[in-house]
């Protein structure tokens, strides 16, 4: 179609208006699979919990560290999940607990000091207690360092009326396209509220449902509360509850109906299988978890029952482990191979 002179300048404009991260990296191909589930089924993405600390069943890297997301992006892993809380003074911080005490070298709760003070804590490596040469991190900082080569899963600790100010940090980088933002919805009340929050976040938030099957079983429900958010991804916690030994049945979120509502939506199927300190291995997974594939070495009841089962995206304490064998085993496909 032949544009117009002024409909070319305005083209022209808006790309040198437009931020470095929307023009393209690797980015663009992830958000291509995100948004095309159906396409993308044989493919299965990997998320690295708390930005990527753990390898062969040991902490390696300060969780939510910057040390720990730059191994991730170097492992090929397509997301990393961040936490975030606030400061005294309202500023947006990664960090996983309310306290200091397990990950910093500072004690206290976290939003009872100010942002400058947050500076002086210096990040630990959990277990060996050693300090590494990193402080606490804003949303702002770890945000520019993703940008252009994996998009960010903010799991948010405050609660969904600090979800526009959390989009209003990315949307600011430019980068609101690949932060993905999420809550936990069980009810048609909940599902109300947490769609009025999304709605002040602005049109260019993504969302991300969380349904847990201790609280959802009916398909028909899921199906409404992901129409609600034109959802690309929904959360799906497959509670181990009281199960004692591993069983075929990966439960109500991963059975043939919500199979068929996730491909009727063209929406992807997240798992987690990363571990819960002080409760049975896969909590989150039916028993089928990080540690039945690493420490165990059955990969494959894991990595592969969850893809198996219609999983297209595994959040994992162990993405090194997760994308050698899935790679091994056909389940990923190349980036830059296909358009």
């Amino acid at each position: 179609m032949r544009r117009s002179i002024f409909a070319s300048l305005a083209l022209v404009l808006a790309a040198m208006t437009t931020p470095v991260a929307a023009e393209g990296g690797r980015t663009r191909e992830i958000l291509e699979r995100l948004e095309n589930a159906n396409r993308w089924r044989d493919h299965v993405m990997i998320v690295a919990h708390r930005g990527g600390w753990k390898e062969d069943g040991a902490i390696r890297w300060a969780e939510n560290s910057r040390a720990g997301v730059r191994h991730a992006i170097a492992l090929g892993v397509e997301m990393v999940e961040l936490d975030v809380r606030a400061s005294k003074d309202g500023e947006y911080v990664v960090m996983h607990d309310d306290g200091l005490d397990r990950t910093t070298s500072c004690r206290g709760e976290v939003k009872q000091r100010t942002l400058a003070e947050l500076k002086t804590c210096r990040l630990v490596i959990e277990g060996t207690g050693q300090a590494t040469g990193e402080v606490v991190p804003t949303l702002a900082e770890m945000l520019a360092l993703t940008r252009g080569d994996v998009l960010v899963n903010i799991d948010n600790k405050l609660g969904p009326d600090h979800i526009a100010g959390m989009i209003a940090v990315a949307r600011g980088l430019g980068m609101a396209d690949e932060v993905i933002v999420k809550e936990n919805v069980w009810s048609a009340e909940r599902l109300a509220a947490i769609r009025a929050a999304v709605g002040a976040a602005g049109p260019d938030t993504r969302f991300m449902p969380i349904i847990a099957d201790d609280a959802v079983e009916d398909p028909r429900f899921i199906e409404t509360a992901t129409a609600a958010f034109a959802a690309d991804i929904v959360e799906m916690v497959a509670w181990r509850g009281e199960r004692r030994q591993l069983s075929e049945n990966a439960g109500p979120l991963f059975g043939a109906r919500a199979r068929a509502v996730a491909v009727r939506g063209d929406w992807h199927l997240w798992v987690n299988t990363y571990p819960i300190v002080n409760l049975p291995s896969g909590f989150v997974a039916r028993g089928r978890g990080d540690e039945l594939a690493v420490q165990a070495g059955f990969p494959e009841e894991v990595y592969g029952y969850w893809a198996e089962r219609g999983a297209t995206v595994i959040q994992t304490d162990e993405p090194k482990a997760a994308i050698e064998w899935l790679e091994s085993n056909g389940y990923r496909i190349p980036y830059g191979l296909t358009n």
